[in-house]
This record gives structure tokens, sequence and C-alpha cells, in this order.
């Protein structure tokens, strides 16, 4: 198929790789004309596993296009994915200016049926104003559909996601909507759920609001075990065993963070209360995220005693690994509220640390996590790595000040560390 997708951040440039690896023919297209130049080239400008070797060898092969001229990619593809951020505003509500001027610039430059298929994370309803906006601006009575496909993809797995997804969610209103949309995903042999429009949209809210509650939940539990001296990990795996509840997204650590969850949350929480319904449930997931913040920097307090002065090594600065991504990151605003309190910094992150240079003032940025502990006070695991699960520990240990871990992700055996002669910080392993 022709496929044109409007919006080039992870989302886009994530399934447009992936169509074109397919063998559909796609377009990206993007209004940052320093991002398009350089995919021309073949600059990736996000760190995705994999994501750099589909966009070769597509450019390569021709299925892949990058384009800052909206109107191109409006010619080019009869499916149009919108793909652009959608960035909360200071009421917690999505700021869907970028998808009005996609859908007007949609209309102005149709010459045919299109379908256009809403990607972005969107409040419910907003499918209603694309459809509305595209009629009030088209030129020529073409006909059009609009399909709601939202989507699920992690950073770090995105790729593997999008091959191998769960579901495949299609809200449609036509049958010829309906039959394009399955056709598109049919090589990849997935469940695909149909549903009406509103549906659709309402199960990506629905579904991050969830795993955003286990999160919540888990973290508010680890403090109950730190107070009882109970293990979360061994409380979880307990948990997990049940199919009703499932193991995964069961991991106390410092709180979620990235470009998904909090702004999902925040919006449905504004959604419920334009609907008239107050979301107590998901006030209190996003009230315990903060809190679980709080507790981790107490917690670092607690077993330095005076902040100010301190050298501190914070290991991780993404919000997750495999992403180079920090919005969001509670390792960013650990950090920062360690500075505030007079530390001095050193940090290390295998792949965030040009990124992290823009954001973080006043700070040491190290070439690996030795030199980061080299004479610290403490050493914070902030972001879970596969690199910090794997240290050596003794030499560790010889740069360190003082034998120290905070280890703010529970990927270490609290007794191994203990019996190296460190002392061990967990969340929720009972150490208090």
């Amino acid at each position: 198929m022709n496929i044109s997708i409007i919006g080039s951040g992870y989302v886009g440039l994530v399934s447009g790789a992936c169509f074109a690896e397919l063998g559909n023919q796609v377009v990206c297209a993007d209004n940052d004309k320093k991002k398009i130049n350089g995919l021309k080239k073949g600059i990736v400008p996000i760190y995705e596993p994999g994501l750099q070797e589909l966009i070769t060898n597509n450019l390569k092969n021709k299925r892949l296009k990058f384009t800052s001229s909206i109107k191109d990619a409006v010619k080019a593809g009869e499916v149009i994915f919108i793909a652009v951020g959608t960035p909360a505003l200071e009421n917690g509500e999505a700021d869907l200016t970028g998808i009005e001027n996609v859908a007007r610039n949609i209309a102005q430059n149709m010459d045919g049926y299109r379908l256009i298929v809403e990607k972005s994370t969107v409040p419910v309803e907003t499918c209603v104003w694309i459809k509305k906006t595209i009629a009030t601006y088209i030129k020529d009575k073409h006909k059009f559909d609009v399909v709601s496909n939202p989507e699920f993809l992690r950073e770090g797995s995105a790729i593997n996601d999008f091959n191998h997804s769960d579901r495949i969610v299609l809200g449609v209103e036509s049958a010829k909507a309906k039959q394009i949309m399955t056709d598109l995903y049919q090589p990849l042999n997935r469940p695909i759920l149909i549903t009406n429009i509103k549906s659709a949209e309402l199960i990506k809210h629905a579904s991050n609001a969830f795993l955003a509650t286990k999160i919540s939940f888990i973290n508010a539990l680890s403090r109950i075990c730190d107070r009882v001296g109970a293990d979360v990990k061994e409380v979880a795996q307990g948990m997990g065993l049940d199919n009703r509840i499932g193991r995964h997204f069961l991991h106390a650590g410092i709180g979620y963070g990235g470009s998904c969850f909090p702004k999902d949350t925040e919006a449905f929480i504004t959604i419920a209360d334009k609907l008239g319904y107050d979301f107590q449930i998901l006030k209190a997931v996003r009230n315990t995220n903060d809190e679980q913040k709080r507790y981790v920097l107490q917690k670092i307090k607690d077993s330095l005693w005076i902040i100010k002065d301190k050298t501190i090594a914070v290991l991780g600065l993404a919000f997750k690994p495999n992403t180079d991504d920090l919005r969001n990151s509670s390792s960013i605003d650990l950090i920062n509220a360690l500075a505030q309190d007079g530390a001095r910094i050193k940090v290390y992150d295998p792949k965030a640390m040009e990124k992290a240079k823009r954001v973080l003032k006043d700070v040491t940025f190290c070439k690996n996590p030795y030199q980061a502990a080299s004479n610290a006070d403490c050493l914070i695991v902030a972001t879970e790595w596969n690199e910090f699960k794997e240290l050596d520990f003794r030499k560790l240990k010889k740069r360190l000040k003082r034998a120290l871990i905070v280890d703010g992700r529970n990927i270490y055996d609290p007794k191994l560390l203990k019996k190296l002669g460190f002392t061990y910080i967990g969340i929720g392993r009972g150490n208090e």
C-alpha cells in the first residue's frame, strides 16, 4: 500500500520503518526540517534498538522516504496516519493543536479518497473532531474515512511490539475502512479487535492508566514491606503467579515516568472530570507516584544524614532502559532534588548522555559506571540497564568513598551486596 505518516517522532518513525519493512511504500513527514534532512541521510534522532538498521535498509530499497511537506505526504498516501505529539497542557488536557492542524492540511490537499488513521494518543471523541475538521476544510467533495488505531509501542522494544503485538485495535465506521486496515495488518498475523471509534480511543487511555495503577500499587506496597521487614520482590512474585493478576508491571522502584504513563493518566483524569466523573482511583495513582519519588529521596537523605557537599553517583538517566528518552524521568527529578540540597552529582547512562547535557546543569558526566562511582559517598541505580546488573562489585567498592548503594530499581541481591561489605538500600526490601 501507499502509506503516509505525519509526525516522525517515536511512534511515527517506528511505524513507518516497520510498514516499509512489510513491503509498503511509506512517506514519513514532519515539520522539523533539520530532523527530516538528517533522516534522509539515515541519521536517526532517537535511540531505539533495531530502528537504525530498519531505516537504513528501507531507504536503500526505496520503500521509505522523508519529507517536510505535509502536502506531498497527503498526495503520496491513500492511508494517512496522524502520529503527531499531544503534549499535556497545564490543566492536564492533551494539546490537540497539532492534530487539528494536520487534519486541516489533509483536507486542503486531498485529491481523492483517503483513509485517515488517528495513531497519536488522544482523548475520546477526537476522531469526531478530525472528521468535522476535514469536512469543513475539504476543497472538493472527496470521500474519506477516519479510523482510530491506537499504538501500543513500548520504548526500548517498539519494533518487537509492532511485529508481535498482543492485539491490533481498529475503531472503524465503514466496511471499506475495515477492509483496508485489516489488509494492511494481515501480514503480521496478530489478533485484530474491531470496535467502534470511541471504544478504540478509550482502550489506549484505559490500558496505560491500568498499568500505571499496577505500578503505583506495588510501590505503595513496597512501603509496607519496608515497615514490616518483608521483601516486595517476593510478595510481587507470589501475587504475579495468580493468573488473574500477572507478574508484569509489579516492579517497585522510584516511580513511573516516560512520555505515556504520566501524561495519559493525567489526561484520563481530566477527561473523566469533563464528563462529570471523579476518577478517584487514578488521582490516587498519580499521587502515589509523586510520593514514591519523595520516599526514595528521603531514603537517600536518611542514609547520608547531610546531603550538602556529598558526592552522589547516579547510574541511569533515561526513564527506562533501551531508550534515550528523558521525558518525565524519575532519575532527572531525583538528581534535581539532590542538587537543590547541595549535593555534587556525577552521572552515567549508556545512551542518554547527549540529551541529558541539554537538561542537566552543574553535574559531572562520566564515561562509565566506575568513573561515576569514583570517590562518591553514595551510588544510586535509577534505571535498570543490563550493564548495571553486571558490574564488578569489588572494583566498584574500591572506587567508592563509602560502600553505599541505593538500588532504586531492585536489581541487586541484598544478601550478596551486604556479604561484600556494602550498605544496601532497596525499595521495599525490608531494610527499615
